[in-house]
């Protein structure tokens, strides 16, 4: 997964393998309740749990949080909207409508190619 080119104002992640909530709070400009929510709301965000159930966020979790916070604050999805934009559930339902006028173009090629003989 690469590094969203937005988050221009966020501070770089650095290397290291995993991230405390409060690290990744400062990371995203994303408060800890925020996160822990948005665990609930995303499937894709599973930070691995250790020690008295604390959490320890991966590099691509950063990521994964920085894109689902552009999606709401930025871009005005709603939670329910980014995420299907995450699961790409709302390219699939796009794909009946575009292949819909691809039909009624060909109907309307054939059509004529009838008319003509």
């Amino acid at each position: 997964m690469l590094e969203p080119t937005n988050n221009d104002e966020l501070p770089p992640i650095p290397p290291k393998r995993y991230f405390t909530i409060g690290e990744v709070g400062d990371l995203c400009a994303v408060k800890p309740h925020v996160l822990r929510y948005w665990e609930a709301e995303f499937p894709q965000l599973k930070p691995v749990k250790r020690r008295g159930n604390r959490r320890y966020y991966q590099r691509q979790d950063v990521i994964l949080i920085r894109e689902i916070k552009k999606l709401l604050y930025e871009q005005g999805y709603t939670i329910g909207g980014a995420r299907q934009k995450m699961t790409g559930a709302s390219r699939d339902s796009s794909k009946p409508s575009v292949e819909s006028s691809e039909i009624k173009s060909l109907i309307k090629d054939l059509e004529q190619v009838i008319a003509k003989m």
